[in-house]
């Protein structure tokens, strides 16, 4: 299985590629790893985001995308309205099937299966990224 970890944080989304199971996975290092909106975007700007997702999960044959669950109030896990809006684009434009995943499931995951740290990004933005796919693995 492929899955697409998707962390949606202000204007952007930051992409890490898995392929295999929990146990047994390997990261797909495509060059694309990133996905942009400007604050302000116009309609082509939108179009663009869409097509870079749809090529990206045509290339890389993703079965899954999964995207950090943010709730509606305040705190660490709440989103701002780029992340909101970029998730809406990503929901009703996405060709495979999207997860919306609990901070708490992830740490559960990674708790329970090990993260190979080998292979982990040292980033922490692709880190959690890697931590969303790791968690869509069966």
């Amino acid at each position: 299985m492929v899955v697409g970890g998707i962390l949606l944080k202000g204007n952007g989304a930051r992409i890490v590629t898995l392929s295999g199971t929990r146990t047994a996975h390997t990261r797909i290092l495509p060059a694309f790893h990133k996905l942009d909106l400007p604050a302000k975007p116009t309609q082509e700007d939108v179009v663009a985001f869409v097509q870079t997702l749809k090529a990206y999960c045509a290339d890389n044959a993703i079965d899954i995308l999964c995207l950090n669950q943010r709730t509606m109030g305040k705190g660490t896990h709440a989103g701002g309205s780029a992340s909101f809006r970029n998730e809406g684009i990503i929901l009703a434009t996405s060709p495979v099937p999207v997860q919306l995943i609990h901070p708490g499931t992830t740490a559960a995951a990674i708790k329970k299966d090990d993260v190979d740290k080998a292979i982990r990004p040292d980033t922490a933005e692709l880190g959690k990224a890697y931590d969303l796919a790791f968690t869509g693995l069966p």
